[in-house]
């Protein structure tokens, strides 16, 4: 719990340690951390194993520069967070006294000295030869200046690694790391998702032929990047670099925090699972798909209106090889403002009601799968639904949306599964609905049933989400302008491909951007391709699904899952409630 209602300052240090020479590394690190104190930073990050360096072939190698949690280097640090009143976090490797294990840690320092550590989960390749997976979850330390905690690189690429600090009560999410790009990408996503304040601290070097790029950065609880340090490839022997930035303790209470009263626990208990190389559910064979959003403007509560304009956009629009269209949320009706659950009768209808069948006739006049959104009765219950309709016209999947918001939640029963449907000759496909994908545990859940792509109807007025303002030369191919983090963070989240189709315009603003979203803006193979935010259109965008001749692919993310440390997000509300 903060004790300090005022901004105050905060400093990243871009730091690059050499290898083998930890001593001198301390020394060094230790005079620019001291030079952030004495500019009035009350939180100091540096790198990942900052005292040390990064790549050791094996145990032996890094025996001689491990230290124990807390030990000498903690010490050192904690002599400057005495004098200046401040907390630092150091990026460093760990050695277990009581079981000679290594791994590859932060620690936490303050005023008072030792405050506690962090293990990494989510380990990449290098360190695998020495360390030890993390073993003590992710926990939150209680400051003057707010509750911290601490994840490290290749976790960020886990949505699970920052929504657990969330969950555990955290208001500062520490970011240590040596990343080329794919780490620290991830990190404005998972601010305003999870409500969190991100300090990142990166190196800006080459070692052992690995370039990491600098851009430690700051961002806010609301997504927006409050400070970004300059971007380093191939530079020789750039020179250290303090990034400071500021955080306002009264953000600290914030939307996302806000929506995690909204979590629906019961929904995500298959979070838990680790479906391992053995799973004979997945799909082998990569497909090619050809998919089209359709982005209009509802004539809200008219399904006549709306079913009309649809059938005209489709067949004027969709290219003859399109075999996957997506339409947006309560396709023909559009959201509306009711004031009870009796408003809806007029607009709702079973699964195989006009609406129903009007799309199915559709999907067999076009030769493609449908995915549209409509207002379901089963009685007692009204929900929000999507129909999955094949092109032979009949309906192989359902999904109703499980978090409800403004637009539904006087009239909608919630969902409570979040399913998979598997097509023969096509893949496996996911559907979420709107409000649904502020949830990260969705996806997570969509990745573990092996989703190849999700379908996501949506009436996004821009209440969540933030435009992507990284640095984009960092990658070799920007995203286009308009990308939504909250849809981005789907895609990446679950190694699936995400199409979205929103609404524009009508009385409420809806705002467009519908989307298809790729796996790795790294990966040049494929691309995101984004609509615009106040046009009638067709997007169109052709893709393979199983993606696997890149680093990261569903299959590897499936795999290093580290589900033990999972459970808080499927049975704990955070303290903070």
């Amino acid at each position: 719990m903060s004790n300090i209602s005022t901004p105050f300052s905060v400093a990243a240090i871009q730091y690059n340690p050499k290898l083998n020479r930890r001593n001198a590394n301390i020394r060094e690190l230790k005079k620019y951390v001291r030079e952030a104190a004495e500019k009035g930073a009350k939180l100091i990050v540096t790198p990942e194993m900052a005292t040390t360096g990064y790549h050791y072939l094996d145990r032996s190698a890094i025996s001689s520069y491990v230290d124990t949690i807390p030990g000498l280097t903690t010490a050192q640090f904690a002599e400057i967070a005495k004098e200046y009143n401040t907390y630092i976090v150091i990026g460093m490797a760990e050695v277990d006294l009581e079981t000679g294990l290594y791994y590859n840690s932060s620690a936490l320092v303050g005023p008072n000295g030792y405050i506690g550590k962090y293990r990494k989960i989510h380990q990449w390749v290098v360190e695998n030869y020495w360390s030890c997976w993390g073993d003590i979850g992710c926990p939150v330390y209680e400051t003057d200046i707010g509750n911290i905690a601490m994840i490290i690189c290749q976790d960020s690429t886990y949505f699970e690694s920052a929504r657990l600090a969330a969950v555990n009560g955290a208001d500062i999410l520490c970011f240590p790391t040596n990343s080329s790009s794919a780490s620290i990408s991830m990190l404005q996503h998972w601010a305003e998702m999870n409500g969190l304040y991100i300090v990142s601290a990166n190196r800006s070097d080459k070692e052992e032929d690995f370039n990491m790029v600098g851009l430690s950065s700051v961002w806010s609880p609301y997504g927006k990047k409050l400070a970004e340090a300059p971007m380093t490839i191939d530079e020789k022997d750039p020179a250290p670099y303090i990034l400071e930035g500021s955080i306002d303790p009264a953000q600290f209470e914030n939307p996302a925090k806000s929506r995690m009263l909204e979590r629906r626990m019961e929904s995500y208990k298959e979070l838990m699972l680790f479906l391992g190389p053995w799973d004979y559910t997945k799909n082998t064979h990569a497909r090619n798909i050809k998919a089209a959003s359709i982005q209009y403007e509802p004539e809200i509560g008219s399904k006549e209106v709306n079913l009309a304009k649809v059938k005209q956009l489709v067949r004027e629009k969709v290219e003859e090889d399109v075999n996957l269209i997506v339409l947006p949320e309560l396709s023909v009706i559009g959201p509306m403002e009711l004031q009870k659950k009796q408003d809806i009768e007029p607009y709702a209808e079973t699964d195989d009601g006009p609406t129903v069948q009007e799309m199915k006739k559709l999907a067999r006049e076009v030769g493609a799968y449908i995915v549209f959104g409509f207002a379901e009765k089963e009685l007692p219950h009204f929900y929000n639904s999507a129909l999955f309709i094949s092109p032979e016209g009949e309906v192989i999947g359902k999904h109703r949306k499980i978090h409800l918001d403004h637009w539904d939640e006087r009239w909608a029963t919630p969902g409570k599964r979040i399913m998979v449907t598997p097509v023969n000759g096509f893949g496996r496909v996911g559907m979420m609905i709107g409000y649904d994908a502020t949830f990260p545990e969705v996806a997570g859940v969509l990745a573990v049933k092996r989703a190849d792509m999700i379908c996501i109807p949506a009436s996004w007025t821009g209440d969540y989400g933030v435009e992507l303002s990284m640095n984009q030369d960092v990658f070799p191919k920007p995203y286009p302008k308009g990308t939504v983090s909250t849809w981005d963070a789907v895609a990446k989240g679950a190694q699936s491909y995400t199409i979205v189709s929103n609404f524009v315009g009508s009385k409420y603003g809806f705002k467009g951007r519908s989307a298809i979203y790729n796996l790795d803006q790294n990966y040049t193979n494929d691309q995101t391709v984004i609509a615009s935010s106040d046009q009638e259109e067709v997007l169109v965008n052709a893709f393979q699904t199983m993606k696997t001749d890149w680093w990261l692919d569903q299959e590897n993310l499936i795999l290093t899952r580290r589900t033990a440390y999972y459970k808080p997000l499927v049975t704990r509300e955070p303290p903070f409630l």
